[in-house]
């Protein structure tokens, strides 16, 4: 026994040998006491010690070959036992301590078949989960009791089809009063919130497979009388719909009668999947004629299920044949005729008598557009870009290249670790959610668990050293999940295979070597046939931040690392790579999840030379899906908003849904006119912004420094016997560094998000979706990389296809170059042009030696769209013709700058033309002049005028400020006063102004401001008396909308409804794990508006949809002729040699949409939607007093002046 190695049950049986008791007698000694006893029974003869000593051995090892029997039961390695020959004892005899290992092994045994049949019990496969319900209706439960007690013979289906024919019968009001579900009070915020969890539950279960899953928790909460108040008619029919696409008939009874039961009534839906399940199991005919006919009695013709729900083929299929079968002679609806719009201004767009149509077509041929299309495609399926960083390459030292195997190490770990995590999580919510509570066990379920892993290992990737807020953190990981979640679902119903074979088709349309009769995208899109897949409800903010808080402590708690990376592995104590704090910011305390410095320092040393951005945040690759609707445009795959909101509001949707489509028309066409323009990267100038990038940027160029730059204090540590004021001075000014390099950082981090994109792409043709905000106004939805950016990431693209410059482009590209430098604002463009042939030397300079010669572009207001255009007119006028200069050609060449002509003061021009204010319309150039007028000189001139007047007086603050007041100063003010500004406002604007100005007094600052802020005012009220008119009285009819409980309303002159999203806050809070969240909602029309913000945001918000709808018309009429448009809200682009076409078909639409009576139509929709009869049912007594006053004030419009709109034709300076 020498081999054998004690363990601690060898080592117990030792001290068990060695234990003194009591005396025995001789018969138990001589067993295992004679053997190890120190003490020996002299009355044992030699023979009988022999024996007892032979029986010792036998025991011992008896007792030795049951341990090792347990040892390699559970699992220890083999141990090896030399063996002993000796004789057995009798049968008789047995060992005491054998025959307790054995019990012992039989105890570990049964446990861990308990544990193993625990465990079993808790897999999904074996979950006990209810089917049927508790009916509390004496009448229903009668029904369901008779189903039950029917005749033998029938069989199960005809028992439930007698049952669903019971149901359906509609009650009497007596039977019905008893179930009707009280509704006497609005639904409360937090059983809203609870609400929109359980709606997500049951769809993510259907999604997931996890049918039984949702009837269960659907069965445990109806019988619950209490818990049955939170279950709405959508939620039964998610989970109806369910059975019914397995064919489940007895389940889908079930739910219908728990439907009923609770009070709720059967709409178009809870029919629908009725049907689909009998049309799936081929029902007979009378039952479906009884469910058709009580569908016809609430008002449901069977036209209706083919005409107002979006369907599957698959379920449309279905619900057609249990139709079919009940009505032989029924035919499903054809495809209702695509209607037209008929705004007025519209009907230039769509008319096809309106005179030659020349569409734009793409410069690149169909089977090049094929190829980018199925790499797009590639991409989104993806779901992630990786893109390598443009920061300097760092040199590879030893050091760099072990924190990457370092990095790689862990990484490798962390991942398996995440895993586990993950999957412990899954089974216990899944055990909770058996026992009927709602959990995240079907959001877990949306992905594979190495999805999840790599979401995770994403968001630990770009997490910034200063820690992100749980809340941010929370939402980021419930969007991203969601957003790949759709795009699964698009690969599941076969929706990406349909998409490519339809997608060939329309790209005929635009490819350069097809000919296909002129259609706009949307209308040839349409004209294809259906393909639109149900519509996806997105999750509430509840909801995602209840998943992402979820999957941030799973991040928590599975990553860590060791406490020194230069210890071995497994010799020290693991620490968490992520920790859970709070800190105060803006006086609120907020919980953040910070990386540990440690893991911060590895990244940075690391210096990996990748980054990681979602599919939606990267350009397309291949033209965007035309928009055709709410749910369908821009990304092939990925889910794109048509109307930005923030995540959760539902009232933008609504609004939208309720919208004929064809009022729709005018922007879903405009989007997807300027989603279609093709860009590419400025590849000679992107070198240049990286060479001074990586060389430090330069502030004055807009390229930011590396923290490394930042201002540090001038003291690190106080001296000894520093004063209280020292001590002050020195904190603030540790603050303001530790400000300035967070700023810095944010800076540096998105121009490095921009520069690396750019020059992922710079070889690629790219487009850019647009959708737009509430107002109208339309935004590119890549964030990083667009043309929206300033005057770096303008400057950095340009239109893919060029064009010829003819024999006045080289003209306009000059005058933009001097519009860019800033230098001749308020010089005609004759003199602007002529003085850019005087400084055509400072031109070519600039174009050849940026950055060596004499740098002249760099003094321009904007240096890099100045230093594009210089290489461009470079270019144009050394060659051999100007006029056929083309920027590009159609795959590797220089392209042609964009040239951009921007609206004068925009939102004063649209009030003075909705005025007819002669006065204010010739200050912002819409009547002709020979110069350019400048509002914010004749501002700053008049405010000069009253400055002198007071000065004169003795007004000290007006002496103060005299050579101080400048166009600068007043500029900001003026320009936002148009869109609400306050007088507090303004003077914060005008204070930082002044502020600015190194040689004004600064004690001065605040009297100064507060008084320049009143001159600007009553300046502005002299020269645009209508625009204040206009202000109040928009302001007033909001203010009295809002008191009687409504948000604003109206429609945009080109049919688009718009809400303005401000209502009161209420606090909702996400509870348990690591924090609870609480987020502020005050964004959705279940809560009361916000008066002061309802009436604040109307005039600038009315003025802003003014705006996008000019915008709009311009671009529908510009697309009609042929030319390539963008926008940059009011600051237009085109080609060069097109400027004078697109600045004609801007004025034209100018005034033909300020020729519609805007304000008297606003007044009447007004009237009708807030003082009509039918919405005043339901007021008090006071909001009847305030409806009656917004009746009169709507009905007294503010006088207009003599302005003839005609004169914006002529003005040259409109655009300029």
């Amino acid at each position: 026994m020498s081999a054998l190695r004690w363990t601690r049950g060898a080592a117990g049986l030792g001290r068990v040998l060695r234990s003194h008791g009591p005396h025995r007698p001789a018969s138990e000694e001589g067993t295992l006491g004679g053997l190890c006893s120190s003490r020996r029974s002299s009355a044992a003869s030699p023979r009988e010690q022999d024996v007892q000593r032979e029986w010792g051995h036998a025991e011992l090892l008896e007792v030795l070959e049951a341990r090792v029997r347990q040892l390699r039961a559970e699992g220890t390695p083999e141990m090896r036992v030399k063996e002993v020959q000796v004789d057995r004892p009798p049968q008789g005899r047995s060992s005491r301590w054998a025959q307790k290992l054995e019990a012992e092994r039989e105890v570990k045994q049964r446990r861990q078949e308990e544990f193993d049949q625990k465990k079993r019990a808790h897999t999904p496969e074996s979950w006990t989960l209810r089917k049927e319900p508790r009916i509390w209706s004496k009448k229903l439960a009668g029904y369901l009791q008779q189903s039950k007690k029917a005749v033998p013979k029938s069989s199960e289906e005809e028992q439930l089809a007698r049952l669903l024919q019971a149901a359906l019968v509609k009650f009497s009001y007596r039977e019905a009063g008893t179930l009707t579900r009280k509704k006497a009070k609005a639904v409360d915020t937090h059983t809203l919130v609870l609400q929109q969890k359980f709606l997500a539950f049951f769809e993510c279960c259907v999604c997931t497979g996890q049918l039984p899953l949702a009837h269960h928790v659907l069965v445990t909460h109806h019988n619950n009388r209490d818990k049955q108040q939170v279950l709405t008619l959508d939620m039964y029919n998610t989970v109806m719909l369910g059975w019914a696409r397995k064919g489940s008939f007895r389940e889908l009874v079930y739910v219908f009668i728990m439907l009923k039961d609770a009070g709720l009534s059967p709409d178009l839906c809870s029919y629908a999947a009725v049907l689909q399940c009998m049309g799936r199991r081929d029902q007979d005919a009378h039952t479906i004629q009884r469910c058709l006919k009580q569908m016809i009695e609430e008002g449901f013709q069977p036209q209706l299920l083919f005409t107002d729900l979006v369907l599957e083929e698959e379920d449309r299929a279905a619900l057609l044949r249990a139709v079919v079968k009940a009505e032989p002679a029924f035919h499903s609806p054809t495809q209702a005729p695509n209607l037209v719009s008929t705004s007025m201004l519209l009907k230039d767009v769509y008319s096809k008598q309106e005179g030659p149509v020349s569409y734009p077509k793409l410069h690149l041929p169909l089977d090049t557009l094929q190829d980018l299309f199925y790499q797009q495609l590639r991409v989104e399926l993806g779901s992630s870009v990786c893109v390598q960083s443009v920061e300097k390459a760092p040199v590879m030292t030893k050091e760099l290249t072990e924190a990457r195997k370092t990095l790689k190490a862990l990484r490798a770990q962390w991942e398996a670790e995440l895993l586990r995590v993950l999957r412990e999580t899954k089974a216990k919510m899944g055990r909770q959610a058996c026992e009927g509570q709602p959990t995240l066990y079907p959001f877990l379920c949306l992905l594979s668990e190495e999805e999840f892993v790599s979401i995770l290992m994403q968001v630990l990737q770009v997490l910034p050293a200063q820690g992100e807020p749980l809340l941010q953190l929370a939402q980021n990981l419930g969007l991203r999940v969601l957003n790949r979640h759709l795009v699964k679902q698009k690969q599941v119903t076969n929706h990406v295979q349909k998409l490519g074979q339809r997608y060939s088709q329309y790209l005929r349309l635009l490819a350069s070597d097809t000919q296909v009769a002129p259609y706009l995208p949307r209308e040839y899109w349409e004209s294809l046939g259906p393909l639109e897949a149900p519509p996806q409800q997105p999750w509430s903010m509840a909801v995602l931040l209840q998943l992402g808080k979820q999957l941030a402590e799973i991040l928590v708690q599975a990553v860590q690392m060791p406490r020194s990376l230069a210890a071995r592995q497994g010799a020290q104590h693991r620490i968490p790579v992520l920790y859970h704090v709070y800190s105060f910011r803006s006086y609120r305390q907020v919980g953040i999840l910070k990386p540990h410095p440690a893991f911060t320092h590895l990244l940075e040393t690391a210096a990996e030379p990748t980054l990681t951005f979602e599919t939606a945040e990267v350009p397309m690759l291949c033209p965007p899906l035309p928009w055709t609707s709410l749910h369908s445009g821009a990304y092939l795959l990925s889910s794109t908003k048509l109307m930005r909101a923030t995540e959760g509001t539902t009232q933008h949707q609504r609004l939208l849904e309720r919208c004929p489509p064809a009022q729709l028309h005018g922007a879903l066409d405009a989007l997807t006119q300027l989603g279609n323009c093709a860009w590419r990267v400025n590849g000679h100038l992107l070198d240049l912004v990286l060479q001074i990038f990586r060389d430090k940027g330069c502030m004055h160029l807009g390229v930011p420094p590396p923290r490394s730059e930042a201002p540090q204090p001038r003291q690190r540590q106080l001296p000894p016997g520093s004063t209280p004021v020292h001590k002050s001075e020195l904190r603030k000014e540790v603050v303001r560094c530790l400000k300035a390099a967070r700023e810095m950082h944010s800076l540096r981090s998105e121009a490095l998000y921009r520069l690396s994109l750019a020059q992922h792409l710079r070889h690629h043709v790219f487009w850019l979706p647009h959708n737009m905000d509430f107002r109208g106004r339309t935004y590119p939805c890549p964030p990083h990389f667009n043309h929206l950016g300033g005057d770096l990431a303008r400057a950095l693209l340009k239109f893919a296809e060029g064009r010829p410059l003819g024999p006045h482009g080289l003209d306009w590209l000059k005058i933009h170059l001097i519009n860019l430098t800033g230098l001749k604002k308020g010089d005609s463009l004759r003199v602007r042009l002529a003085f850019a042939d005087e400084v055509m030397e400072e031109i070519l300079d600039s174009a050849d030696n940026p950055l060596t010669g004499r740098k002249w572009w760099m003094e321009a207001d904007e240096p890099w769209q100045t230093l594009a255009c210089c290489m461009e007119v470079a270019q144009a006028v050394r060659s051999p013709d100007p006029t056929a200069y083309i920027s590009h050609l159609p795959v590797h060449q220089l392209l042609g700058t964009p040239c951009g002509q921007d609206g004068s003061c925009n939102g004063l021009q649209h009030y003075a033309a909705l005025g007819r204010d002669s006065v204010g319309a010739a200050s912002v150039n819409l009547t002709p002049s020979d110069l350019p007028q400048d509002v914010y000189r004749e501002v700053a001139t008049q405010v000069e005028e009253f400055r002198q007047q007071d000065a004169k007086e003795g007004l000290r603050v007006a002496q103060v400020l005299e050579g101080f007041i400048s166009r600068k100063v007043v500029k900001q003010t003026v320009m936002t006063v148009v869109y609400g500004v306050t007088r507090y406002g303004g003077r914060l604007q005008i204070e930082k102004r002044l502020q600015e100005l190194s040689d004004f007094p600064q004690e001065f600052v605040w009297e100064a401001s507060q008084y320049l802020v009143r001159q600007v005012f009553k300046s502005l009220q002299e020269m645009f008396s209508s625009t204040r008119a206009i202000q109040h009285w928009l302001t007033e009819s909001a203010n009295l909308i809002s008191h009687a409980g409504w948000p604003v309303e109206w429609v945009t002159p080109l049919g688009i409804p718009i809400i303005q999203p401000y209502h009161r806050e209420s606090k909702v809070q996400v509870k348990g794990g690591i924090q609870s969240i609480t987020f502020t909602s005050s964004v959705d029309d279940n809560q009361k508006p916000n008066t002061l913000k309802q009436k604040n945001g109307f005039p600038p918000n009315f003025i802003h949809s003014l705006d996008s709808s000019h915008m709009m018309l311009t671009a529908l009429h510009c697309y009609r002729k042929g030319l390539t448009f963008v926008s940059v809200h009011d600051c237009f682009w085109t080609h060069a040699a097109d400027v004078p076409v697109m600045n004609e078909v801007c004025r034209e639409q100018f005034v033909r949409l300020h020729s519609q009576p805007i304000l008297e139509n606003l007044a009447k929709f007004l009237e009708e939607r807030f003082c009509s009869v039918s919405s005043n049912r339901s007021l008090k007594p006071s909001e009847r007093a305030l409806v009656m006053k917004l009746r009169e004030t709507l009905q007294s419009l503010p006088e207009t002046g003599t302005f003839d709109l005609g004169q914006v034709i002529r003005s040259t300076y409109f655009f300029s």
